[in-house]
């Protein structure tokens, strides 16, 4: 097998294992999306900016788990009482 048969097979297989992953969960994250709704007001989601490879930047999503009116651009271990500002459905799944 050559290798650019190898990287197609590869991705094929990614592309599968990643549909199923998101099958199995899915439930899960139906059960999280309703309970962060439920709990606070605000999106679901968090979209945080990241440094990558060569240091470019990129966008990760991730589920709310501070309230809305957390200070902004300040790291959760350098707030006071940094317990104050995570909702209950933030503890749960942190």
């Amino acid at each position: 097998m050559g290798v650019c048969m190898y990287f197609k097979v590869k991705r094929l297989i990614d592309f599968v294992l990643a549909f199923v992953g998101l099958a199995i969960l899915s439930p899960v994250f139906v059960f999280l999306i309703l309970a962060i709704k439920l709990d606070s007001r605000g999106p679901v989601l968090f979209k945080q900016k990241r440094i990558g490879i060569h240091k470019s930047h990129f966008h990760i999503l991730k589920f709310r788990t501070m309230r809305i009116d957390t200070p902004k651009d300040t790291p959760t271990h350098l707030l006071d009482n940094p317990d104050q500002w995570i909702t209950k459905v933030g503890k749960f799944i942190v």
